[in-house]
């Protein structure tokens, strides 16, 4: 029997008002997490464009934007899933020029970005400012992490099979993510350390299946 799934806008609306009603006023800070090709940041924009739509401020960002510099990436080895794990971002800056200042409210000034990846060099900085009453979104992986534990208002986890997810990065940039290849093993293991770590989907405050985008559904933990 073929199992009922809402539409995308009736997931995002209904995402968006259990936010609402536990965070009314303030500022407000979200993740999006999830594999590669799960489809965070599209997912992240729709529930920005939701969130707008119900006459609040939002800000987004993406944790790809803290990269560490690539010395440091890849210092464990360009195949390293530990160094892929433990090393890949700037979780201090992050702290420092996003989620402190954004925190405080007020016109205290903050970056959504901080690190140019594809140049490997620091991005011009670049200040914004808010209400005080403002919903920050950020998409990417490993955000559920122990070292981000408690900064999150509200987490959700986006699942989707392997298959769906390799066809999402071929399509998206081209890249061929072959797990068989000690390349490939570097993402593959750098996601299975982050579940024994950090074992997200019970961190998460909602999971979405979201191996249609068209139709995401929401599951629980318990949920065969």
């Amino acid at each position: 029997m073929v199992r009922w799934a809402p539409e995308r806008r009736d997931t995002m609306k209904a995402l968006a008002e259990e936010l609402l009603q536990q965070y009314a006023q303030g500022r407000v800070v979200v993740a999006v997490d999830g594999a590669d090709g799960a489809g965070k940041t599209v997912f992240a924009d729709d529930l920005a464009s939701e969130l707008r739509g119900l006459s609040h401020t939002v800000f987004r960002a993406s944790m790809d934007d803290f990269h560490q510099p690539r010395a440091i990436r890849h210092a464990k080895g360009r195949e390293s899933a530990q160094g892929f794990y433990e090393d890949s971002y700037d979780y201090s800056a992050f702290r420092r020029v996003l989620l402190g200042p954004f925190r405080m409210a007020g016109a205290t000034g903050f970056s959504t970005a901080f690190f140019d990846v594809k140049r490997d060099v620091l991005f011009e900085s670049s200040w914004q400012t808010g209400p005080a009453d403002a919903i920050l979104i950020v998409d990417g992986i490993f955000l559920l992490r122990p070292e981000l534990a408690g900064i999150w208002n509200f987490a959700i986890w986006l699942d989707a099979p392997d298959a769906v997810r390799r066809e999402r990065m071929i399509e998206r940039d081209g890249s061929h993510p072959e797990f068989d290849t000690p390349l490939g093993q570097r993402y593959l293991g750098g996601q299975e350390l982050y579940q024994l770590d950090a074992k997200p989907r019970t961190a998460a405050s909602a999971i979405i299946d979201n191996t249609d985008v068209g139709y995401p559904r929401r599951q629980f933990a318990d949920s065969c």
